[in-house]
């Protein structure tokens, strides 16, 4: 099946233990973000993920290696990109984590009974993770649409997303977001009366640098204050390799906040 494809590659992540058919120069491709958005989720998770906007599944197949009792739904838009999720759940090295993960094409922004036909029920999951566009279109210029739609953020998307992962969510359940850092007062704005204990995780490429990304964890109907955790650093050396922390994270070997 995979021939059927023209130009795709295949790569391994959390040292071997899952493998990603992913497009070649096209589409959105799975890297670090994918490993630290999944890397939010606790250690001990044993409940239903939905990985929204998942792309060929990094996130969520990440959190079913990590986990070995959560299962996870890889839920994704673009029909393109849902072909590759099921190529990569197809894929002979992913046959170990195949019966606890499963691809639903559907678009998260939907609300009430439409968004319970598309197979996102009220209170189905215990946990939600999103890695959604992000992006301004200036920011992303490609004449690629698939990656566009992947990348460019839409006006008012973090408030659809949240929304529906609070529908979603059953109560006490967990969120996670990847984002910018320009992208926390939306997020925090979306998450007002949903979730609550929310933890903000800012990642730095190098300590002395600012910010180039946000997770952001929080609980459904949790009245907890928010939280600032202390930063994950990629690089601590002279070169481009990754810090002790950040490699065990990359690779599934450590949680993010620490559980």
């Amino acid at each position: 099946m995979l021939q059927e494809k023209p130009a795709y590659t295949l790569d391994a992540f959390h040292r071997g233990d899952f493998w990603l058919v992913q497009p070649k120069g096209a589409g959105h491709r799975a890297g670090v973000d994918a490993m630290m958005l999944a890397a939010a989720v606790p250690s001990t998770f044993a409940g239903r993920l939905a990985d929204f906007g998942a792309g060929a599944g990094a996130a969520g197949l990440a959190v079913a290696s990590r986990c070995p009792e959560a299962s996870v739904i890889l839920v994704e838009n673009a029909p393109e990109m849902a072909d590759f999720a099921s190529l990569t759940l197809e894929h002979e090295h992913n046959t170990h984590l195949r019966s606890r993960a499963c691809v639903l094409v559907a678009d998260v922004t939907l609300t009430g009974r439409a968004r319970e036909r598309a197979g996102l029920a009220d209170g189905g999951f215990d946990y939600v993770i999103m890695n959604p566009p992000f992006n301004a279109a200036r920011d992303r210029p490609t004449p690629d649409a698939l990656k566009q739609k992947a990348h460019v953020m839409e006006d008012g998307l973090f408030e659809s997303w949240i929304r529906s992962a609070a529908a979603v969510t059953r109560p006490r359940g967990g969120l996670a977001v990847i984002a910018r850092p320009v992208s926390l007062a939306p997020i925090l704005a979306a998450l007002a009366g949903r979730f609550g204990s929310a933890e903000i995780l800012p990642v730095h490429a190098r300590a002395d640098t600012p910010a180039i990304r946000i997770v952001v964890r929080a609980r459904r109907a949790s009245r907890g204050a928010l939280t600032l955790r202390p930063p994950l650093v990629l690089h601590d050396g002279p070169g481009d390799g990754f810090s002790a922390r950040a490699d065990a994270i990359n690779n599934g070997k450590a949680a993010l906040f620490g559980d």
